[in-house]
């Protein structure tokens, strides 16, 4: 290898190596301070809070709920890349390395100081992340002979003389390698070290145990499920969704993790009286149980973003009712532990429906990653409206005072689910065999009701398609319909129709400002 490749690859791995030591020990305050302030955490969150509709939309379409780790993975490449141009610079003049680093650490001040929870602490994790990126870059520098090495020493007269070719570089031809291998190993393992306590410091705080112990006192009203909720059809989505399963789209890229001892929540704002309940408050209030169907206003047609479970909480309206809610409130401004804001209409969480606290799915306590250990939960309106997970806050105001996270960001501020069906089966995803077939799916109109679904094949007549039995007007609903497959290759279409007599819509809409709309279509090969 030359010298001038050799002094390259030098500064890159110390550039690299003190990037990784800068984002480890970052990891290992912000597992002490909290995760707010972890340089990569933060900064994946500005990300997310400063992404358009459409990049939102694109990223839940392709990764799903795979979205935040590829986020994340995102942020630590453009960390990498960056540490390796702070190296170079760095082996040419330390000012520069120096002033690439001061760059990184604005950056995560920014993102950290700027999240809707951050305190003073949260802005520790960066300032001694970088501040230990800096002290490793100049060690690595310095014992790898390259700060300044891009210099070449003058050439010596006797050389110019004789036709000799000089060295290029005498400072790299006597730097220590030595030196440098022992600090870079040592700067590696240091990291590895922080990492690893971090992460056990971390898992420590988590809320797995108490969320596993908590045992929920039974409902004053059972959910209960008639004959034929379930068709049974091989493919389509079960009536229950299991939580492993259930969807999952919010904004958090850590997890909040708040044991049940600590959670409180506050009601207040245009409210005749001021409550603040505990979670045992809560709990022992008289407990709601309901098969509820969930959708994100992400979801496009014939979308995953859909699941139905069991839910046990407390009554919201009946909260909202002891507190005295005040004559012109029409929002319930809700925040969740993070800082992410949700704004649900006041009087479709008094209309009577089963708008709830919910603090267990499917008859298990909820799951972390779906709120635990309260959410709101309210048949009806798109999740980004309704579905305030980790929630600790409820101020009572109005929308004209008052923007919530996604309204803030040209989503409609009211959302009431639309009436939408998908076809499960067939999928499309492989040909099938003539004959006698299913044509099978779910359609949904929470809180209205599905009154029929209407299939057909290659434009031809609709048909009806016999319906599943549900709960109520708050689930969603199987459908199937027999088929005479012919071969070749069919378009097969769906359309539902709700209670209140509204077909279901072919006009193709994208998901934003307030959810998709058009017919499911699925493109099926039938062999001979």
């Amino acid at each position: 290898m030359s010298v001038d490749k050799r002094t390259s690859a030098l500064g890159l791995i110390a550039g690299l190596l003190a990037g990784v030591v800068g984002v480890c020990t970052g990891y290992l305050i912000a597992s002490l301070t909290g995760p707010v302030g972890s340089p990569v955490v933060a900064v994946g969150q500005l990300a997310i809070d400063l992404s358009p509709p459409t990049v939102k939309n694109f990223a839940i379409k392709q990764f799903g709920s795979h979205d935040k780790l590829v986020l994340e993975i995102g942020v630590l490449v453009v960390l990498a890349v960056f540490a390796a141009v702070i190296g170079l610079r760095g082996q040419r003049q330390l000012w520069q390395g120096m002033a690439g680093l001061a760059v990184f650490a604005a950056i995560g001040l920014i993102a950290a100081g700027t999240r809707p929870t951050a305190t003073p602490a949260d802005l520790l994790p960066t300032l001694i992340g970088s501040a230990a990126a800096a002290f490793t870059l100049i060690l690595l520098l310095r014992a790898g002979g390259s700060v300044g090495a891009s210099q070449p020493e003058p050439e010596p007269l006797a050389s110019r003389q004789s036709g000799a070719r000089p060295a290029r570089t005498a400072t790299l031809s006597a730097a220590p390698r030595r030196q440098f291998l022992a600090i870079g190993a040592t700067a590696a393992g240091a990291s590895a070290v922080a990492y690893l306590a971090g992460r056990f410091l971390t898992e420590s705080a988590a809320v797995t145990a108490a969320e596993q112990a908590l045992r929920l006192p039974a409902p004053v009203r059972h959910a209960t499920l008639p004959p034929g909720v379930d068709l049974r059809i091989p493919g389509l989505s079960p009536f229950v969704t299991p939580n492993s399963a259930f969807y999952r789209v919010d904004t958090a890229i850590v997890l909040p993790q708040i044991p049940p001892s600590s959670w409180q929540l506050r009601i207040h704002g245009m409210v005749q009286r001021e409550l603040t309940l505990t979670f045992d408050q809560l709990i022992r209030r008289p407990l709601i149980e309901d098969y509820i169907t969930l959708c994100c206003v992400s979801n496009p047609v014939a979308g995953p973003y859909i699941g139905n479970a069991r839910w046990l909480g407390a009554s919201l309206g009946a909260l909202l009712r002891e507190a005295g809610i005040r004559a012109g409130a029409d929002q319930l401004y809700c925040t969740s532990s993070d800082g992410f804001t949700s704004g649900t209409p006041a009087q479709t969480a008094m209309d009577g429906r089963d708008a709830m606290l919910a603090v267990a799915m499917n008859g298990t306590p909820l799951p972390v990653e779906h709120g635990f250990p309260v959410r709101t939960v309210v048949p009806g309106l798109y999740g980004y409206v309704s579905a305030c997970k980790w929630i600790t806050d409820i101020e009572v105001t109005t929308y004209a005072s008052n923007a919530a996270y996604w309204a803030q960001r040209g989503w409609t501020p009211q959302a009431p689910i639309k009436t939408e069906s998908r076809i499960d089966v067939p999928s499309g995803q492989n040909s099938i065999a003539s004959g006698r077939t299913v044509i099978a799916g779910v359609a949904w109109a929470q809180h209205k009701g599905i009154d029929a679904v209407e299939v057909r094949v290659d434009g031809g007549p609709w048909q009806q398609a016999r319906l599943a039995a549900v709960p109520g007007i708050d689930t969603w609903r199987q459908w199937a319909l027999d088929w005479d497959a012919t071969p070749g290759t069919h378009q097969i279409e769906a359309r539902a129709t709700d209670a209140t007599g509204y077909t279901q819509t072919a006009l193709l809409e994208p998901p934003e400002p307030d959810g998709a709309t058009g017919y499911p279509m699925v493109s099926v090969t039938v062999n001979r």
